[in-house]
């Protein structure tokens, strides 16, 4: 195996572990506590931008393998994970879980109706919806919505 080859390897594996404390936060406390129905694993995979982790993948693969210093190294990667891992605090993982989901005062129509309100997330097949006029969160059918996609 060539270096490069096992520097981009060993990228992926760290990009992989800090991704998932990412999505860990945001599922525990942004997904759980709006009480929306999703597993872990299709949040994982539906907001994932490829670009981003190849680029860290790249990066982190880089100062592993390359980098002759194991100290910067290891301050490296445990400042990556220590960042990453706020998002397991709670107003914090909650925060990044809107910036990455969540759209404020949107409006959405199907056939019957027109909703105005805040989509706390955008599933593959449904819309957790706050409705401003209901006062609560509802469920949308996303095949029934206009002009969505």
């Amino acid at each position: 195996m060539t270096k490069l080859v096992q520097a981009f390897l060993t990228g992926v594996f760290f990009t992989f572990i800090l991704d998932f404390f990412i999505f860990l936060g945001i599922k525990l406390n942004y997904i759980d506590f709006h009480h929306i129905d999703l597993y872990y694993n299709i949040l994982f995979a539906d907001h994932q931008n490829i670009y981003i982790y190849l680029l860290f993948s790249l990066i982190i693969g880089f100062i592993v393998i390359y980098v002759d210093n194991n100290k910067l190294s290891a301050v490296v990667l445990g400042t990556l994970f220590a960042f990453v891992s706020l998002t397991l605090i709670a107003p914090i993982g909650k925060s990044v879980g809107e910036l990455i989901l969540s759209q404020k005062d949107v409006i959405l129509q199907d056939a019957k109706r027109s909703y105005r309100g805040d989509i706390y997330y955008y599933g593959r097949k449904e819309v957790t919806f706050y409705d401003y006029k209901l006062k609560k969160v509802i469920i949308l059918k996303r095949n029934r919505l206009k002009d969505i996609d």
